[in-house]
């Protein structure tokens, strides 16, 4: 037998799963990423089940006088703002003899190539070849690549899907929520991630992981607005999952004194985090109230660069002017970018190492998921019944629902008032309770009073 023979019959599955001390040997071939949930490329399941959504490419601070090159699912684009203001987004590479628009000249009216002049507009007519004669083919008759876009409160949306199958732009909300400023939450360029998006979006359906990577394992990394360590996200606390008609809502629920708080994100297919504010504790509850709320904090996607890379941009929201969640990040938020000293990312990791450090792009057939990964699963489920469903031509979930031209948010955090039961078993009963209780509430259209919060 042969050394190559004796270590392929070592990889079984058994050998994968961790039972012999010492046995990185049996486990040193690592398979094959999930292509189908994992690649973002025109054409792949992954990527054509994305491109049926609207995503943001751009923050608007981006757009001044020069045209941006920037890669979005895959594809080589243009954005700029033309001296009208309105925003194109193009094929990168002039359809005339290819050379990149980013080079171009912002005009009145769309861009124009470097090359030989010619002249595209925002949707992709070609409305200018000046090297070409007058009764040339290509003016008025033929159009560059262009995708439709959406700007909205310091975001640019695209729309990178069939044109057939274009839905509305999709408006949560909190979009247009009374009392709430709008602010934009990475810096710009937004927050760049060299990674594949699947495992970033494995952390929304993931709340368990607070205890450990933002608390009890380097510290907490969360304060409220007193300016206090949130050491009560030590505990563990109860984790529960729901399906929803967009997405999958998470729950974690603790114990505090006299009060049962109950975490609670959002995920919204196919890239959407949903948070609201983290309460302050202990919780000041309104006369006559039992139970207390707390305001929306963020919407947040995280778009494809390509397979290996993505990019992270979201709206923040204050309750008024003076709100700048930038300003003085909290440790969890300055830990989710790359940019710190490696010697520190060691010391205090946070998102950003925990996610990018998976690999390029995760391999799912050689993790060992837990209970505690029920979110995961249910996500990536959830993907995949979308991809399947665009597969088969259909619309996936989350593409026509919403009530009132919105589609609602099913986070709910709250704190409510409730005593210890007479036994710890009890005790976690009520607090499961709690919880649903909570998720059904806000499925019914009923939210509490909101408490005072932290950013």
């Amino acid at each position: 037998m042969t050394i190559g023979e004796g270590r392929g019959k070592n990889m079984s599955r058994q050998q994968r799963f961790l039972t012999d001390t010492y046995g990185a040997y049996h486990q040193a071939q690592v398979p094959p990423y999930d292509e189908t949930l994992a690649r973002v490329a025109p054409g792949t399941p992954g990527g054509e089940y994305l491109r049926r959504f609207w995503h943001p490419v751009a923050q608007s601070e981006m757009l001044g006088d020069l045209p941006v090159a920037i890669r979005r699912l895959g594809e080589d684009l243009v954005i700029y703002r033309d001296k009208s203001g309105e925003i194109g987004l193009l094929e990168l590479h002039c359809s005339h003899r290819g050379t990149s628009l980013e080079f171009g000249k912002v005009e009145e009216i769309g861009i124009r190539c470097c090359y030989h002049g010619w002249l595209f507009g925002n949707d992709g007519a070609i409305l200018e070849a000046p090297a070409e004669p007058d009764e040339n083919p290509y003016v008025g008759k033929l159009y560059h690549g262009a995708y439709p876009t959406v700007e909205h409160q310091g975001l640019v949306f695209a729309y990178m899907g069939p044109p057939d199958k274009k839905p509305p732009f999709r408006r949560f909300e909190t979009f247009e929520q009374d009392g709430l400023v709008f602010g934009i939450g990475e810096r710009l360029g937004g927050n760049v991630k060299p990674c594949n998006w699947l495992q970033i979006m494995d952390n929304v359906a993931d709340p368990v992981h607070e205890a450990y990577l933002h608390a009890s394992v380097f510290g907490v990394q969360f304060k409220d607005v007193d300016g206090r360590p949130v050491e009560e996200l030590c505990d563990k606390g109860q984790d529960d999952y729901w399906t929803t008609d967009h997405g999958v809502t998470c729950h974690v629920a603790r114990r505090v004194k006299d009060t049962i708080w109950v975490r609670s994100m959002e995920y919204v297919v196919p890239n959407v985090i949903q948070l609201r504010n983290m309460p302050l504790l202990p919780a000041v509850f309104p006369e006559g109230e039992d139970i207390v709320g707390t305001p929306p904090l963020v919407t947040r996607w995280r778009v494809p660069i390509d397979d290996e890379n993505t990019v992270e941009y979201s709206f923040v929201y204050g309750q008024d002017q003076s709100a700048d969640y930038l300003a003085e990040p909290s440790d969890a938020l300055a830990t989710n970018y790359g940019d710190r000293p490696y010697e520190e990312r060691q010391r205090y990791p946070g998102d950003w190492d925990a996610q990018v450090s998976q690999r390029p792009i995760a391999v799912h057939a050689i993790e060992h998921l837990g209970r505690s990964d029920r979110g995961v699963a249910l996500v990536r489920r959830m993907i995949r019944e979308g991809i399947e469903t665009v597969q088969r031509g259909d619309s996936p979930l989350g593409i026509d629902h919403a009530e009132n031209g919105f589609t609602p948010i099913y986070a709910n955090e709250i704190v409510r008032q409730a005593p210890p039961a007479a036994t710890p078993e009890k005790d976690q009963e009520l607090i499961r309770k709690v919880s649903r209780e909570a998720f059904d509430q806000v499925l019914a259209g009923q939210r509490p009073p909101l408490a005072t919060s932290a950013l």
